[in-house]
Formats: structure tokens, C-alpha cells, sequence
């Protein structure tokens, strides 16, 4: 199976042109798509709906979205009506296979005092695959302190790990007939694939939080508990390929660095093909990731 990563940046290309019919391009056919930086009635981006605009342009695909900035944006019309709308910005999953089941988890929060801090979001969503179902996340942390993405690691990892324990939508033998009339409860499992932008470089702490703390002598030092970054198994290109080009701030020049991952847990990691980047991508400031799983 084929999974994509794409931090679409509100449809802003590198030529500060608005165009999801070029990032749809880009992203092709995979089975699972994820995306961050997907909005809804925005000023800023003519006050469209992302998510409608999105999704019309992948008519074979269910489709989730989790927002994390979530705020009103009604209007009153003149005979008194509400015209309803909430101003979102968030991440989208789409699949060929039907998402089973979806959890919207608000990630940890810093309220910063100078720089500027959104309250980000890691979208789960159970999907069935030849091996069985998979928890497919996409999730886009803090971009602006370290120890924000710290917390966010951290609040990953226990999502992760708690999750089967937790059940799926509804769980237990004594359900009620209300939802058990709907089939047997959806699955959930600890096999997971977490993909996104995720403002870290493989050098930052954050990034040991995820995978394990790394030894001169013995290598990755990860518990069975820890993710593992499919590039490190998919023996497919540079362990530094950059996923992003940084536009010049302050004193800080133009840089290209590597932003966006796609993370599996271990029993996954014998599954990892080949995981790539479209480094010819202009649909963002991001380029898509590609990373293809034996399943």
C-alpha cells in the first residue's frame, strides 16, 4: 500500500499562487493520503472551504477531517438568519478503504507570549488493509517551541499505546442494541502508521522522544514502545533529504530541512518498500512524501 504526506500550506504554492489542482497532481494515487494545513473560511485564503475543495477532487476516497483551530466565523444575514460557518484549520485523512472510525485528539498547547502558537491537532483514523486494520494518523506539531513539540511527542506516544486498551467507538459485550444494530464495534489496533509535518529536524530532542535516544556505539537506542522513522528501514535515499523549503527570516537565510516524517510502529517496520520525496513539487512550501508498506 502507498501512503502520502502533504502539508499543503492553504493551497500556496512557492510561486504565492493558490492551486489544488496542481497539488492533487502532485500527490497522484496512493490508497492513503494525509494532509495538514487544510482550511476552512479563512479571509486570508478568500474564505473558502478547503475540505469541499479537497475532497471534490478525490471522488474514490472517504474522507475525514480533524480541526484544531476551530472558531466562528457565522454571518447574520439581514432577515436574522445565521449563516453557519467555523473558521478551522487542521488535518485531513483520505482513503481508498473506508475509515472505519475517526478520533479528532487535540494535542498540548503553549500559550506563547511573543511568538505566535496555534493549537495543533493529530487526526487518527482505522482503515482496513490485507494484513488488518492499521490506525493511520496525520498531524502537524508546533512549529515555533521545541518544548511544545516535546509535550506533543509525549501526548503522541500515549495515544499510541493506550489506544487498544481504550477500544474503538463503542466496546464491551453488554453494548446496547442501538449500536450493536450497526455491526460489531470498530477495531482498534496497535498498528499504526503516524505521518506529518512535524517542525523538527532528526538532530532535535523531539525527535529521540519518538524513536529512542541515539548511542555513538550502539545505534538507536528504542524501546518497543517507540516509533520507528520509515526512512531509517527504507534504505531509499539520504537520511537528511529535505521536505521543506524555509523562507528567509530575521537573520535566518533560505533554508531546505527535514520537516515532514512518516513513523511506524515496530511490528510495521519489517513492512517498510521505500519511502520517497517529490523534491519537484511546487504546490507548497512542503514537498509530499511517499512511503510504501507490504500489506
Amino acid at each position: 500500500m502507498k501512503f502520502c504526506s502533504y502539508n499543503i500550506q492553504y493551497g500556496i504554492g512557492k510561486d504565492d499562487q493558490v492551486n489544488f489542482n496542481r497539488i492533487v497532481a502532485e500527490i497522484g494515487t496512493p490508497d492513503v493520503i494525509c494532509l495538514q494545513e487544510v482550511e476552512r473560511f479563512l479571509p486570508e485564503t478568500g474564505m473558502g472551504d478547503q475540505v469541499a475543495e479537497i475532497s471534490a477532487r478525490f471522488p474514490a476516497y472517504h474522507w475525514v477531517y480533524g480541526p484544531g483551530v476551530d472558531v466562528d466565523a457565522d454571518v447574520i444575514e439581514p432577515n436574522g438568519h445565521v449563516l453557519h460557518r467555523r473558521r478551522q484549520f487542521g488535518n485531513m485523512l483520505l482513503s481508498r478503504s473506508p475509515i472505519l472510525s475517526s478520533r479528532n485528539h487535540v494535542l498540548p498547547k503553549h500559550g506563547l507570549l511573543d511568538a505566535f502558537s496555534l493549537q495543533r491537532s493529530l487526526l487518527e483514523g482505522v482503515i482496513n488493509t490485507p494484513s488488518g486494520p492499521l490506525r493511520v494518523f496525520s498531524t502537524h506539531f508546533s512549529h515555533c517551541s521545541p518544548q511544545e513539540r516535546n509535550d506533543q511527542a509525549q501526548a503522541l506516544l500515549d495515544i499510541i499505546r493506550h489506544g487498544p486498551a481504550q477500544g474503538g467507538s463503542w466496546s464491551g459485550s453488554n453494548a446496547s442494541s442501538h449500536w450493536t444494530d450497526s455491526g460489531n464495534p470498530p477495531p482498534m489496533p496497535h498498528q499504526a502508521i503516524v505521518m506529518g509535518d512535524f517542525n523538527m529536524t532528526p538532530l532535535d530532542a523531539e525527535y529521540d522522544v519518538l524513536v529512542g535516544p541515539w548511542d555513538v556505539a550502539h545505534g538507536r537506542l528504542s524501546k518497543l514502545d517507540n516509533l520507528v522513522d520509515a526512512w531509517d528501514f527504507s534504505k531509499s535515499g539520504s537520511f537528511e533529504q529535505p521536505t521543506c523549503t524555509e523562507r528567509a527570516q530575521g537573520n535566518r537565510p533560505v533554508r531546505s530541512v527535514r520537516l515532514d516524517y512518516a513513523f511506524v510502529t515496530p511490528e510495521l517496520a519489517p513492512k517498510i518498500m521505500s519511502m520517497s520525496v517529490d523534491v519537484d513539487a511546487q504546490g507548497s512550501d512542503h514537498e509530499p512524501i511517499f512511503v510504501e508498506l507490504d500489506l
